[in-house]
């Protein structure tokens, strides 16, 4: 899908009404918490293809494109390969059209995905407890000998 309009800068781009307006991919930086160079990574890596290229070939992206984005970042933090990540994606997309025996299936994987997720951010959190500890101790030191804690 093309955007008709000759792209001049910012501005919201005419689409078809079932994936909403097209944006510009600073603005769909900036709306998910991502870098330009990042959201390029990670088109490069195959995660995210924009939805349209407007006349002058600047990448535009749709709300669903930014829900991708969104699931690709939160994975991150979590230690996720890219293959992973494209794993989950696909996943999710074929879900939306999933029948029978392939929707179980697709369910199975969703579920060991959720499964990995749990099992990191326990991990995560046992990392963080263990780091507050070390902060404690080092402002109780501080203290103790005087110094200061700002």
């Amino acid at each position: 899908m093309a955007a008709t309009s000759r792209d001049t800068g910012p501005q919201q781009h005419p689409c078809d009404p079932a994936t909403g307006r097209l944006m510009q991919i600073g603005e769909a930086a900036e709306r998910v918490g991502l870098s330009i160079r990042t959201i390029r990574h990670y088109e490069e890596a195959g995660l995210i293809v924009p939805s349209a290229r407007s006349e002058g070939g600047f990448r535009l992206y749709t709300e669903p494109d930014l829900g991708r984005l969104a699931v690709v970042k939160r994975m991150k933090p979590l230690g996720f390969s890219l293959d992973e990540m494209r794993e989950l994606l696909a996943v999710l997309d074929a879900l939306d059209t999933a029948t029978g025996n392939d929707r179980a299936d697709l369910l199975d994987r969703l579920g060991m995905f959720h499964t990995a997720a749990t099992t990191r951010v326990t991990a995560l959190r046992d990392q963080l407890t263990m780091a507050e500890g070390f902060a404690d101790t080092l402002h109780d030191r501080l203290d103790h000998h005087g110094g200061s804690t700002s």
